[in-house]
């Protein structure tokens, strides 16, 4: 019986999106970012939902892309690929109502890009957050770019380079996240906060994400397609396909420059 990799339900004026793929650390494939475009998509055109928050089933929010996906493609395969990986990030920024995500364990490379997309996060005191694609001979260009409108360009560039983890309090401080409590706390402080959130006009909700987005995100959409194309161009190195093998090997990876 096939194991449906996006659940959703309402609670309220509440939208609850899990990620579950609990087993494989719900790293994204190509089916789990399709139904989680939509299942987003489909929550922001219900009426009688206000608020949306993203929660993970299992110890893990996210470690980003399945890396056994890596495999040989055409370079317009890896484009159209990437940019599906990243369709999240205009998805959010487009939509009408404020997204949460609750994180909780490993918040890493294209996971960790869901969670800088999301307006709010709430984070669990034990959880671990980076951009860490280039450990594995990739790059986070596409969680770079809702990365960088948080903290800054040198930073970004410091986390997407080095791909060291940062952990909770390290991402408060960046300003990465909003809140941080207790691991058994992090879903129910997240639902805590849309509650708060559905007191209030859903009009003025909708109308402060769209100013806030408006003026903040100038350039946005072109600059995630610019980062997807640069993160499918690099798919098709050799590098790429050595850090990828190593991975998987258990093994250093034996870097070439090529």
């Amino acid at each position: 019986m096939s194991i449906q990799e996006i659940l959703t339900e309402e609670q309220g004026h509440i939208g609850v999106i899990t990620l579950n793929r609990p087993e494989q650390k719900n790293t994204f494939t190509e089916n789990f970012a399709i139904l989680l475009n939509q299942a987003l998509r489909e929550l922001d055109a219900n009426q009688q939902i206000r608020v949306i928050v993203i929660k993970a089933a299992g110890k893990h929010f996210s470690t980003g892309i399945d890396l056994g996906l890596f495999r040989e493609r055409t370079p317009q395969e890896y484009k159209d690929f990437i940019a599906l990986m990243d369709k999240h990030n205009h998805t959010i920024a487009e939509m009408k109502k404020p997204v949460i995500a609750a994180v909780r364990g490993y918040c890493l490379a294209n996971g960790a890009g869901l969670a800088f997309a999301a307006d709010l996060t709430v984070a669990g005191e034990g959880s671990k957050i980076g951009t860490t694609a280039i450990n594995v001979g990739l790059i986070c260009t596409g969680p770079a770019i809702p990365l960088m409108r948080i903290v800054g360009k040198k930073k970004a560039m410091e986390m997407v380079l080095l791909g060291e983890m940062l952990d909770a309090s390290q991402a408060l401080s960046l300003g990465l996240v909003n809140k941080v409590v207790p691991d058994e706390q992090v879903d129910a402080e997240a639902m805590a906060l849309a509650a708060k959130i559905v007191e209030k006009s859903p009009l003025a909700i909708q109308a402060g994400k769209a100013g806030i987005n408006g003026t903040a995100n100038m350039s946005y959409h072109p600059s995630v397609d610019f980062g997807s194309g640069v993160f499918a161009s690099l798919c098709s190195s050799s590098d790429a396909k050595e850090g990828v093998q190593a991975f998987l090997e258990k093994r250093k990876p034996n870097w070439q420059g090529k």
